[in-house]
């Protein structure tokens, strides 16, 4: 009987010397080898370009001679946002293998996460000249059923995930609902979507140690940092487009989260190298 677990590689060099039965993790991501038929990678939260340069270098050990063809499950269920430079990582390593994984990688199954991301990552495949039949699914189980894989790899994989990402399904699910819907949702709104009433969303809320109202101003934060980042737009313009009151109200939720006042900290990101 197939043995449907896996063992951490604790370093790339490992993991590229004997990768079946392995996993490794870096910031944002999870590369694993579930046998020599099926490799994969997790991808969660906001994962930035130099978390993809290290998959981008792991992913090298499916072009070796020794690996053979091979189906490929990329699992972004949990990803909460899109950054542009680190998809542009992932889209030159595609391309500049495009020939050996022609060669090496039979098919490709992506499950997406919900809303405007999940629309943005299924996005990244088409406008790819993709090396491999690709197809994008919403759960780990139909994703194995279409690349054929052993289906009994689905709960270990998804158990996987959840461990090294330190996430929980819901939370990361109410994440993704609220960057696709927007800073001003309500919670009755994403409970309907999570298929939950209110109640229950907020219990299971309260068992993560979060809330509803913990969550919405985390989103609406990181909605007005990716403004003042990208945007020379008047503050109090951008407080009001991200869903804060006014920018009293923005200004003071700014600084309890970040010890920085929002000018300050727009200067700052701008500084930093890209």
């Amino acid at each position: 009987m197939a043995t449907h677990s896996l063992e951490p590689a604790g370093t790339p060099a490992r993991f590229a010397a004997r990768p079946v039965g392995r996993y490794l993790v870096g910031e944002g991501f999870a590369y694993w080898c579930a046998s020599e038929e099926l490799f994969g990678f997790a991808l969660w939260g906001r994962p930035g370009r130099a978390a993809m340069e290290q998959l981008a270098a792991a992913l090298r050990v499916e072009l070796e001679p020794r690996t053979p063809p091979h189906r490929s499950l990329v699992d972004t269920s949990l990803l909460e946002a899109v950054d542009p430079s680190a998809f542009e990582v992932l889209q030159r390593y595609v391309k500049e293998h495009h020939a050996a994984l022609t060669q090496k990688v039979t098919r490709l199954a992506l499950v997406r996460p919900p809303g405007l991301v999940g629309a943005v990552v299924s996005g990244f495949y088409q406008v790819l000249d993709s090396p491999y039949p690709t197809q994008a699914f919403e759960a780990v189980g139909p994703a194995l059923d279409w690349l054929e894989a052993d289906a009994g790899w689905g709960a270990p994989l998804e158990a996987l995930r959840a461990e090294v990402s330190g996430v929980a399904p819901l939370l990361s699910a109410l994440r993704a609902v609220l960057s696709g819907l927007g800073a001003r949702t309500d919670v009755g709104e994403a409970a309907k979507r999570l298929g939950l009433s209110q109640r229950t969303l907020q219990r299971r809320l309260a068992e993560q140690q979060t809330s509803f109202a913990v969550e919405l101003n985390r989103q609406r934060m990181l909605v007005a940092q990716r403004l003042m980042r990208e945007s020379d737009a008047p503050l109090t313009e951008l407080a009001i487009d991200a869903g804060f009151a006014s920018l009293q109200h923005f200004s003071a939720a700014f600084r309890k989260a970040t010890g920085k006042t929002p000018t300050a900290w727009r200067k700052l990101s701008r500084e930093r190298p890209r």
